[in-house]
């Protein structure tokens, strides 16, 4: 499946993915940036030589984020002012994220497969980064700055290892190049 360029354009349009999905959000429609991501996954799901583990990491990342996405709304640390539907409910841009997220760890992230450490440590820097630039664009507010910071640098420091090992275990690209 991988080329050698693979990792780079997943890197690249996992970025895309997530400008449609924050600065849509901050604008009001969301709801296009998940549809964008939507189509991403789906092309992504044609071109794994083993579709159905890479849909069982997908869901499974989509379901621990939207659950820890969730917690921090409901415990009053983030708030989604534009796009949440339900009070206490990460929104529906948000939890794409994640599978966008997830697709990119056989792929993109797949140095960090032997690495827990690292992803310990990336996740504690680079979770509260991505959520201080989504707050930077519009797309949500810290309502406890100080708390939602360490709540996510702590949960992002649990997370990406745990997507890392689930990310082992559902592996459908199969490429180690």
């Amino acid at each position: 499946m991988n080329t050698r360029w693979s990792p780079a354009i997943y890197f690249v349009l996992g970025q895309l993915g997530w400008f449609a999905c924050v600065l849509g959000a901050a604008r009001g429609v969301g709801y296009l940036g998940a549809a964008f991501v939507v189509v991403l996954l789906v092309l992504h799901l044609v071109r794994v030589e083993r579709p159905v583990p890479e849909i069982k990491l997908i869901a499974g990342v989509v379901i621990l984020g939207g659950l820890w996405d969730s917690a921090l709304i409901y415990f009053g640390l983030l708030d989604y002012p534009q796009s949440t539907v339900f009070h206490g409910i990460a929104p529906l841009w948000l939890v794409s994220l994640w599978g966008l997220f997830a697709a990119q760890f056989n792929t993109t992230y797949r140095w960090l497969k032997h690495r827990l450490p690292a992803g310990a440590l990336l996740g504690a820097l680079a979770g509260p980064l991505s959520f201080r630039s989504g707050a930077a664009l519009g797309a949500l507010h810290f309502v406890q700055v100080l708390p939602a910071t360490a709540s996510l640098a702590v949960g992002w420091a649990v997370m990406l290892p745990l997507i890392i090992l689930l990310s082992r275990r559902w592996d459908g690209v199969m490429d180690s190049g």
